[in-house]
């Protein structure tokens, strides 16, 4: 398959580009920074132009999206707006522009993660970006068929851990191997509508 994966150099992206190679798929990278081709998603105008460079696609899968992390008495109307610019419409803008250039039977993958499903303090902004993600996903399934759509809702990575394990108190890790999976299986399995909850 020839999949488009953004957010491809980030710690889970460096994990999922290595499982696709691996898996003999085609994998075009994008970040902001780095990778093959270098776009900022969160605007809409480069993610239409990062389509049409790229062109036709069997799959697109996401590891990208940022979010703030503050107690909620400090996040403010920008933080929680960052939070869905970064997680929620930037996701949203690579569905909806990539309808057209994604093959008939193809998928999108979009990340979530476990503050969809439980609270920490400071994480009132990513619950809110991750529960809307999920509910996308949900809605968008029923309409885009043929097509697939499945998000991946992890926990914090096993490889994060000494950074920012004191905010998931109680909460197993994830190996980045097992996440990767999860995508295996969106983009090559038949499944849509799906929270992959790890």
């Amino acid at each position: 398959m020839r999949i488009l994966l953004v957010g491809a150099t980030g710690l889970l992206g460096t994990a999922v580009h290595q499982e696709l190679v691996a898996r003999k798929h085609d994998v075009v990278t994008v970040s902001r920074t780095g990778g093959d081709l270098q776009y900022d998603v969160t605007d809409p105008s480069q993610v239409a132009e990062l389509y049409q460079t790229v062109g036709q696609v069997d799959a697109v899968a996401s590891a990208a999206g940022s979010v703030p992390f503050k107690p909620l008495t400090e996040l403010t109307v920008q933080d929680y707006q960052a939070a869905v610019t970064g997680k929620v419409l930037s996701q949203v803008a690579l569905v909806k522009e990539g309808l057209t250039h994604v093959v008939p039977h193809g998928s999108f993958t979009l990340i979530t993660g476990v503050l969809a499903r439980e609270a920490i303090v400071t994480g009132a902004a990513a619950s809110l970006a991750n529960g809307a993600v999920e509910a996308f996903v949900r809605a968008a399934a029923i309409e885009i068929a043929p097509q697939r759509i499945n998000a991946i809702s992890p926990t914090v990575f096993t490889e994060a851990m000494d950074a920012y394990g004191d905010f998931f108190p109680g909460m197993k890790p994830v190996p980045l191997a097992d996440v990767a999976q999860a995508y295996v299986r969106s983009i090559e399995g038949r499944q849509t509508g799906q929270i992959y909850a790890l």
